[in-house]
């Protein structure tokens, strides 16, 4: 069996084609070589015009002040540094990207840094989105980062200016201060939504799509909590850790609201977390099921059972006593049964299906295509309406592969934003599938 996934081959954008992941499309019109070397003739640094240091960019951030608004200042990473009293020159990446080189700011994309922890386990993945080779030297002022934006991969160009307010970064903000590659990228994915501020509130599973351009499973978890429940979602996790999935999860709002208070179990509620590893111990002979998770906060972490300091890691091998590293880093084990109560959904997302059957061998085929609902025309409405006929319609014939088991297709449904992240539609969308009998 190999080790990495077989990818989906995409029969839309071919390998090489422009909108493939081998050449993605420019995001804005803007050629990132292009802009570099003309900044580099100039002998000045560039300014990106259409995603511009000023408050447009910035956005209306929730629980920002206008007062406070007015405080951001935007500077690039060598005059942070001097605000900082750090003499060092920047750096793009410092020792590898990790999941612990950062810590989230003001903006609340908890979901957006969750992914970003999980993206970090999965080179292959990662270098695809951060184009490893930039650096501070031959420095023009411009970076660049690339994203599967519906379904179709873009090249999105930034310039280096990042929000800060009272010396500090208003947004992810990294644990080593000469470290600017998490703070660029997030920059990137704001100018891709409209703004930092429509990167407000969301899933994982959104950015985990752009970041591979594959699909995703959601699962529900306290509510669907049953014995037969956790086997099923024991195998889902196990093989989308084999198979190299990005997995992220999050809690229930306290008492219904929606904001990120403390619960005395030491998780944040209504708040998104990456599953960043699974193991199973032997605790007195008997298997227990861990589920490791990481808080994008950088730090507060669950204090219940199997937790940094709890008293069960002196009830396991020293060998299984390794994957305890006690460090206030975000990062912390749970028992599956502790992590199914706490948490309400759980999302897996792998470039292809995989993670499903745990069959490794399998060629997935991507077909891909697009439709609208146009008033009067093409928008039927629900299952119950009489005009229902009139939805868009494709007919699928599906042959069955021998010795391949029963998950031979997977259908998604995505809705292109016509504004802004956070000022897109809501409106719910949905498909039914049905049997043709011939």
């Amino acid at each position: 069996m190999p080790e990495t996934c077989t990818r989906i081959i995409n029969l839309r954008y071919k390998d090489g084609s422009v909108g493939s992941a081998s050449n993605p499309d420019t995001f804005n019109n803007q050629r990132f070589e292009q802009l570099k070397q003309s900044s580099l003739r100039r002998g000045t640094l560039f300014v990106d015009s259409t995603f511009p240091p000023d408050g447009n960019s910035l956005g209306n951030i929730p629980d920002l002040q206008q007062w406070q608004k007015q405080q951001v200042k935007w500077c690039r990473p060598a005059e942070i540094k001097k605000l900082m009293g750090l003499g060092e020159n920047p750096s793009f990446i410092v020792n590898g990207a990790s999941r612990s080189d950062f810590g989230q700011g003001l903006i609340g994309n908890c979901w957006f840094l969750a992914a970003i922890g999980s993206l970090t386990l999965h080179k292959e993945l990662l270098v695809q989105v951060v184009p490893c080779e930039q650096s501070f030297e031959e420095y023009a002022g411009i970076f660049h980062f690339r994203f599967s934006w519906f379904g179709r991969w873009v090249d999105v160009v930034i310039d280096d200016f990042l929000p800060m307010m009272r010396n500090e970064l208003l947004s992810v903000r990294s644990k080593s201060a000469n470290e600017f590659w998490v703070p660029l990228l997030e920059k990137a994915y704001a100018k891709l939504c409209g703004s930092y501020a429509d990167m407000h509130a969301g899933n994982p599973t959104e950015a985990f799509k752009d970041f591979s351009g594959g699909v995703f499973m959601n699962y529900e978890l306290r509510n669907q909590h049953d014995h037969d429940h956790d086997e099923e979602l024991w195998g889902s996790l196990s093989r989308a850790t084999d198979c190299k999935s990005m997995i992220g999860c999050g809690t229930f709002p306290a008492n219904g609201a929606a904001a990120n208070t403390l619960a005395v179990t030491g998780l944040v509620d209504w708040h998104a977390y990456a599953v960043t590893g699974v193991c199973e111990v032997k605790k007195h002979g008997k298997p227990v099921r861990l589920v490791r998770l990481l808080n994008p906060w950088g730090y507060q972490e669950w204090n219940g059972k199997w937790s940094d300091n709890s008293y069960l890691w002196n009830q396991v091998s020293s060998e299984d006593r390794k994957n305890c590293v006690k460090r206030e880093d975000g990062e912390f084990w749970m028992e599956l049964e502790d992590f199914c109560h706490n948490f309400s959904y759980l999302s897996i997302c792998c470039e292809n299906p995989n993670f499903m059957d745990g069959d490794l061998t399998c060629q997935w085929k991507l077909m891909s295509y697009n439709g609208r609902w146009i008033a009067g025309k093409t928008a039927g409405g629900s299952f119950n309406e009489r005009t229902f006929h009139m939805n868009p319609q494709y007919r699928i014939k599906v042959k069955a592969v021998e010795n391949k088991g029963n998950n031979n297709l997977m259908l998604s449904l995505m809705k292109k934003p016509v504004e802004n992240r956070r000022n897109s539609s809501q409106n719910a969308i949905g498909f039914s599938v049905f049997k043709v009998i011939y």
